[in-house]
């Protein structure tokens, strides 16, 4: 029937997807070399493929899976909801889930957030922010506030807005001239200083020039809190969200937390900026909130700003629309992840996880050729001393050959492992991550 393809078995999987798949984040002639992997099903922390190798999952299927796959609660509760609405638009309708969910997370931030406004991904939670920001500075009556600040090295998100403000240079070079131009500040990395909060300081008192010589004009500074994952997972010390909250009052700036990657638990805290004792005047969330089942994003602010929209007229109403928003299934699954981080205390469960993974990374953290160990929470990095571009193309190889999904970020390489590791699966993954980095080393 023409060039319809047939059904066919699961070994030919990988030829079909090359040829009708646009994968995301890779450059498809790579896969000439580093096969894709035909993924059957999933299990708790493991993937198997079509050939019935396994593979455990110690990035979390890109930071999502907090739970692990197949995950029988979220299973259950999508299996409910699945026969009462799989969808309603939002627009002038509401119900259950949406409710239950944005109550849950208003009461989690102590109320001090709320007023949730739904999407599907983390790029388009950061470009409702901005957009509520601008807006919210326009229905002041400051409409000069309007540009952006960021940080050095940021990453929040692929689309037009949220690329403006990301700092990888790979993105500026191909897509640069359809981006409004932004401040880049100096990061907080603690690599940068003599120690974490030197490191801090000095971030936080280049945010400070800027503030002097643009305050009137500038709207929002964006912040990936204690983490910058996609540049190297760069972290940095809460002295920095302390400072950087201070300097914001003080110059009538608002600050955007984007905890797209790093909220959930992910740094240690449910929201990461709990652990600087501040608020953002905006919240993203993304990625784990819904346990890696459904697409689903959202943000998060406060009643000041949300009352700055409430009014008759149209025009100063927040304007920005997506017919997913708020999808029941998406908010199911979300209240499935928070029921389950209530019932088996998982912070402070992953408190004990995450120490055993330390204790067991130890012998590799002492390697000659690693430098900057680092923990925040359950992410775990280290840097590699080499020169060699295919570095981590070559790592993700030969993890894979050694039954690990891990998918290191330049010469960075990270872990990021579900919430659900038992002390053997905690055991492998620190075994066979130092297996893996010494053979690739070594070629």
């Amino acid at each position: 029937m023409g060039d319809v393809l047939e059904l066919s078995p699961q070994a030919d999987w990988v030829t079909r997807s090359l040829r009708s798949v646009w994968h995301p984040c890779t450059q498809m002639q790579h896969h000439e070399t580093v096969p894709l992997i035909p993924v059957k099903y999933g299990r708790g922390a493991w993937l198997v493929d079509a050939n019935d190798k396994r593979y455990l999952d110690g990035i979390s299927s890109w930071w999502v899976n907090l739970f692990g796959h197949a995950n029988p609660r979220i299973n259950a509760a999508l299996k409910d909801q699945l026969d009462t609405l799989e969808h309603a638009m939002l627009a002038g309708f509401t119900h259950e889930p949406v409710i239950a969910l944005s109550e849950r997370l208003a009461a989690l931030t102590g109320h001090a957030l709320g007023h949730c406004f739904y999407a599907s991904d983390g790029a388009s939670a950061v470009e409702i922010a901005l957009k509520m920001s601008v807006h919210y500075w326009r229905n002041s009556g400051r409409t000069e506030k309007r540009e952006l600040v960021c940080l050095k090295g940021s990453y929040h998100g692929e689309t037009i807005g949220a690329l403006a403000v990301t700092d990888v240079a790979i993105f500026r070079d191909a897509y640069g001239p359809m981006l409004q131009s932004v401040h880049v500040v100096a990061s907080p990395d603690a690599r940068l200083g003599d120690d974490a909060e030197s490191a801090a300081r000095a971030a936080a008192r280049s945010l400070e020039r800027l503030f002097e010589e643009r305050a009137g004009n500038i709207a929002a500074l964006i912040v990936e809190p204690l983490v910058q994952c996609a540049t190297g997972m760069a972290m940095h010390d809460p002295l920095y969200l302390q400072l950087a909250r201070e300097l914001c009052d003080r110059f009538q700036v608002h600050l955007i937390a984007d905890e797209i990657a790093v909220g959930c638990g992910r740094s240690g805290s449910f929201f990461a900026c709990e652990q600087a004792a501040i608020w953002p005047d905006f919240l993203c969330l993304s990625k784990g909130i819904s346990g890696g089942y459904l697409p689903l994003s959202l943000v998060m602010t406060r009643a000041s700003i949300y009352q700055a929209f409430y009014d008759r007229d149209m025009a100063r109403g927040f304007l920005h629309s997506h017919s997913y928003t708020g999808n029941p299934l998406a908010c199911r699954a979300a209240l499935a992840t928070l029921d389950i981080f209530a019932e088996d205390d998982v912070l402070n469960a992953n408190r004990v996880k995450a120490a055993a993974l330390r204790t067991a990374l130890a012998p590799l953290a002492q390697h000659a050729l690693v430098s900057h160990f680092r923990q925040c929470g359950t992410i775990f990095a280290f840097d590699a001393h080499t020169t060699d571009a295919t570095f981590s193309r070559r790592f993700f190889a030969t993890a894979l050959e050694h039954e690990l999904l891990l998918r290191p970020i330049g010469r960075t390489v990270y872990l990021m492992p579900p919430y659900i590791l038992d002390e053997a699966e905690i055991a492998l993954l620190a075994e066979r991550t130092h297996t893996v980095f010494e053979k690739v080393m070594a070629a």
